[in-house]
């Protein structure tokens, strides 16, 4: 079994993520792609959306689509989890993957060195690079073309509805213009 997995913050969520999704399903192969909303990124304070809504917002865009299961298993930590965690978690659960993708973004290239475990993590998984900001990602690493130029927290700042999947335009927009969270 063949699988990938798409951590993150959805904060909130948005087409390039949706991109992510799709390029992801449509290139690597694979069985089953999982999305994994955080509680809490590691690497932040605070999160603008609790947690119980970006999972919600995940589930209406991406409930009907094949091969993808929304997990919340850092949601129902309550705590920052590091990637490590989560993925010898899905070892645990699923125990006939043979091959993990880790899906990141290219901003996230600068700062892997820093997560928790890295070198451990780099050997379980094989990691996949969203392309973004026009960032060079290594030869050595599978890219993914993506062509949504946005961030969460520029479509925070922004609301341009444009960025955000059509199915919960109205709910995201309504709740951070509500909660001016920028």
């Amino acid at each position: 079994m063949k699988i990938a997995i798409f951590g993150g913050s959805f904060d909130p969520l948005h087409v390039g993520h949706v991109q992510i999704v799709n390029e992801a399903i449509n290139s690597l192969h694979i069985d089953k792609l999982y999305i994994i909303p955080t509680y809490l990124n590691p690497f932040k304070k605070v999160f603008h959306a609790p947690s119980t809504l970006r999972l919600k917002w995940l589930q209406k865009v991406f409930t009907c689509k094949e091969k993808i299961e929304i997990l919340d298993y850092e949601i129902k930590q309550e705590r920052a989890v590091p990637t490590i965690e989560t993925v010898k978690y899905l070892k645990q659960k699923e125990p006939n993957i043979k091959k993990i993708y880790l899906l990141i973004g290219a901003d996230n290239l600068s700062s892997l060195h820093k997560w928790h475990n890295y070198k451990e993590l780099s050997n379980l998984v094989e990691f996949v690079v969203a392309s973004r900001d026009k960032i060079k990602i290594p030869e050595n690493l599978i890219k993914l073309p993506i062509h949504a130029k946005i961030s969460s927290s520029k479509l925070r700042s922004t609301m341009n509805k444009s960025f955000i999947p059509q199915i919960i335009e109205d709910e995201i927009t309504k709740y951070y213009n509500k909660n001016n969270s920028c």
